[in-house]
C-alpha cells in the first residue's frame, strides 16, 4: 500500500498580506464614480448658457469648475446633478469601467447649492438629526457616521449652537455634514467658500483634502483664482465654453503665465475685437 504525499508551497504572510491589498485596491477602483460629458448645451431664456461643453471628470479627485461669475459654472453642476436638463449633448456616469445609469447612482450623490437652505432655530445636532429622518439612515449607522463628520469639521464643541448664530465658515461646514451624511460616492459643492472669510476658506479646502481620503469624486466650483491651483483638474470655464482642462499646474505652464488671474487676462486680449 503506497501513501501518496503531497506537499503544498508555503506562502509566506507577507505576501497574502499583499495579494489581498491589491485586490482590495483593485474592488475600490472598480466601484469608483466618474463622468463624461460630451457637446453640452444649455439654453437659458434668450441666452445660451452653456455651449458645447466636452469633459471628462476622473475618479478619487477634486476637480474645479474654474470661472468668472456668469461663466455657467452654477448651470453646469446643476445639469450635473439633474436639476436641470440640457438642450443637447449627454453626460454619461461610470461605475469603475462600467457605464451607470443616473437613476442608480443618484441616491449616493450629494450636493451643496450655493444659497444653502438651513433653518436659522434649529441646532447643528438638531440640523443632522432632521437630514437623518430625511434620508432614512439606520440609527446604529447614523451614531457612527455623525461622531465622524463631527470630527471631520471639528464642530464637536458646536452641537447645540443654533444655525443662525454660527459664523459663515461654520454655517458653511453645517450644510457639508448636512449633504455628507448619506455617505456619497461623488460630492458636488457650488462655490461653497463665497463669501467667508480668509481662514474660514482656508480650514474648508483642508477639510476637503481630508475627505478626498475617502476615494470620492468632489467637483467644487468657483470664482476665486487661487481656489484653483488647490484642485487636482481644473476646467476653466468662460462665457459657456471649456477654455482648458488639466492639472492646474500644466495649464498654467502651457499658457506661460503664473497665475489663473494672468490666464484670463491673457484670454481678453486675446479675444479682444
Amino acid at each position: 500500500m503506497s501513501l501518496l504525499l503531497r506537499f503544498y508551497p508555503i506562502i509566506p504572510l507577507c505576501s497574502l498580506c499583499l495579494r489581498g491589498e491589491m485586490i482590495l485596491k483593485r474592488m475600490m477602483v472598480m466601484s469608483q464614480i466618474s463622468i463624461t460629458v460630451d457637446n453640452l448645451h444649455k439654453k437659458m431664456g434668450a441666452t445660451l448658457a452653456l455651449k458645447g461643453i466636452t469633459t471628462r471628470f476622473e475618479p478619487a479627485r477634486l476637480h474645479g469648475i474654474i470661472g468668472p461669475d456668469g461663466a455657467g459654472k452654477t448651470t453646469f453642476i446643476r445639469i450635473l446633478v439633474g436639476l436641470l436638463t440640457p438642450n443637447q449633448g449627454s453626460i454619461q456616469f461610470y461605475q469603475g469601467e462600467q457605464p451607470i445609469a443616473f437613476q442608480s447612482i443618484r441616491p449616493k450623490i450629494a450636493y451643496m447649492p450655493q444659497q444653502q437652505s438651513l433653518y436659522a432655530d434649529l441646532s447643528v445636532g438638531e440640523h443632522l438629526d432632521f437630514f437623518k429622518d430625511m434620508y432614512v439612515i439606520p440609527s446604529e449607522v447614523y451614531i457612527t457616521r455623525r461622531a465622524e463628520l463631527l470630527r471631520l469639521t471639528r464642530m464637536e464643541p458646536f452641537q447645540d449652537r443654533v444655525a443662525g448664530k454660527l459664523s459663515g465658515g461654520m454655517y458653511k461646514k453645517l450644510g457639508l455634514m448636512c449633504a455628507l451624511l448619506q455617505s456619497p460616492d461623488v460630492v458636488f459643492l457650488d462655490e461653497p467658500t463665497n463669501g467667508v472669510d480668509p481662514i474660514s476658506r482656508r480650514e474648508f479646502w483642508e477639510l476637503l483634502y481630508r475627505l478626498l481620503q475617502q476615494k470620492i469624486l468632489v467637483i467644487i466650483s468657483t470664482a476665486y483664482m487661487d481656489e484653483a491651483e488647490r484642485c487636482s483638474r481644473v476646467h476653466v470655464l468662460e462665457e459657456g465654453r471649456i477654455l482648458s482642462t488639466g492639472e492646474p499646474r500644466s495649464i498654467l505652464k502651457r499658457e506661460n503665465v503664473d497665475n489663473f488671474e494672468d490666464f484670463f487676462v491673457k484670454y481678453s486680449e486675446r479675444v479682444k475685437p
